[in-house]
């Protein structure tokens, strides 16, 4: 009995020291950005330029509907029926 006590007690201290020890490791994963150049920084721009560039260039998307001609016309609405006093006057 008493070495199972010991052995609860044991596993009682893993399982409060674990959280803890998944804290500890406390290095940077993600490095530092290291900042551009001059050069770097005018052929970046010189590429957004360009990509701006051959956006305006492609042509809108036409719309096409390859079910159109099957499709029916769309139903319309039916006309509102006029509105009746309803009560206990009747004349």
């Amino acid at each position: 009995m008493r070495i199972f006590r010991s052995a609860v007690l044991a596993a009682g201290f893993a399982a409060l020291a674990a959280p803890a020890w998944a804290q500890a490791p406390h290095f940077n994963m993600m490095p530092e950005l290291q900042s551009k150049t001059a050069e770097e920084k005018e052929a970046e721009a010189a590429r957004e330029k360009a990509y701006r560039e051959s956006l305006k260039k492609i042509p809108d998307a036409k719309v096409s509907d390859p079910w159109g001609a099957v499709r029916a016309e769309p139903a319309r609405p039916a006309a509102a029926k006029p509105k009746t006093k309803t009560g206990s006057n009747a004349n």
